[in-house]
């Protein structure tokens, strides 16, 4: 089994406040969270989990309607940054027939079900520790974890997050390349935001 994760855990403070994970992308009533999740589980995850933060009650609403069954856990200490929500995401999938996480930024609403497949059949076809994808020499989401670096993980100082648990096992991992420009477009602020949806930022409302 390979669970998807969706970390959704910060504050939103570039965005305004507003949660990243309830923002519309313009088809219908669909939300960044809603999409990623669908993404994920039409990508081939056995199950998505989300975990939130700051913004836990709203966000909770939302993923109780949403079409694709997400599993949502909440980070009690979200000012821990996204390496302590990771770590709550472990805590609530780690079982003994769990062979990897793959993780994933609700940042990146535009990601593809063909990456997805692609990280995962990169991954069930070397068993790499690490499996990221590729373009031009940059490195995106989503990024699938073996659980051989799951206590690693565990052990990593949470200010400084994944990257060095990343560094320090990059040679033996496995980079699939991939022609997605929603793998490796965060949407960070109102500006990448209407880049990204051509459409006008609303402090309050889409």
């Amino acid at each position: 089994m390979i669970p998807g994760v969706i970390l959704s855990g910060g504050a939103s403070s570039r965005m305004g406040g507003r949660p990243k994970a309830l923002l519309p992308t313009g088809r219908g009533d669909e939300t960044f969270v809603g999409r990623i999740a669908a993404t994920l589980r039409s990508g081939g995850v056995s199950d998505v989990v989300l975990v939130t933060g700051y913004h836990d009650d709203a966000i909770g609403r939302c993923v109780s309607a949403l079409p694709t069954p997400v599993r949502l856990v909440r980070n009690p200490k979200p000012e821990g940054g996204q390496l302590s929500s990771l770590l709550v995401a472990l805590e609530a999938v780690d079982q003994p027939d769990v062979r990897a996480i793959l993780v994933t930024l609700v940042d990146l609403p535009l990601l593809q079900v063909s990456t997805v497949r692609a990280v995962l059949e990169g991954y069930r076809g070397t068993g790499a520790p690490l499996v990221r994808p590729t373009r031009d020499g940059r490195h995106g989401h989503p990024v699938v974890f073996d659980r051989v670096l799951f206590d690693e993980l565990r052990r990593t100082d949470l200010a400084l997050g994944a990257k060095p648990v990343v560094r320090a096992h990059a040679a033996e991992g496995v980079d699939v390349a991939v022609n997605d420009d929603g793998a490796f477009t965060d949407i960070d602020t109102p500006e990448d935001y209407e880049r990204a949806f051509n459409r006008r930022w609303s402090a309050t409302g889409g």
